[in-house]
């Protein structure tokens, strides 16, 4: 079967978002109040042929560990449709 499964990478929560912080600025300069934090990450769409759902999100979790998410900064969560 074919499975789309969707990958969001985000910097760990403890780490500075010097994005986030950029975008939240330039929020403010445009009068757009309200808004008190902003985290900017990854959103990826991986379309995967396999036996399951379980075995898709394994292997999701492996190219994600291996390549798309860099542990040191950032976390993972997936979702298989």
């Amino acid at each position: 079967m074919n499975y789309a499964v969707h990958i969001n990478v985000m910097p760990l929560k403890e780490l500075l978002d010097p994005q986030g912080k950029a975008v939240l600025s330039g929020l403010g300069n445009l009068g757009l109040k309200g808004v008190e934090d902003v985290r900017i990450g990854k959103h990826i769409t991986l379309q995967i042929e396999a036996g399951s759902e379980s075995e898709a999100k394994k292997i999701a979790e492996e190219a994600s560990k291996k390549l798309l998410a860099n542990p040191v900064m950032e976390y993972f969560e997936i979702s298989v449709n």
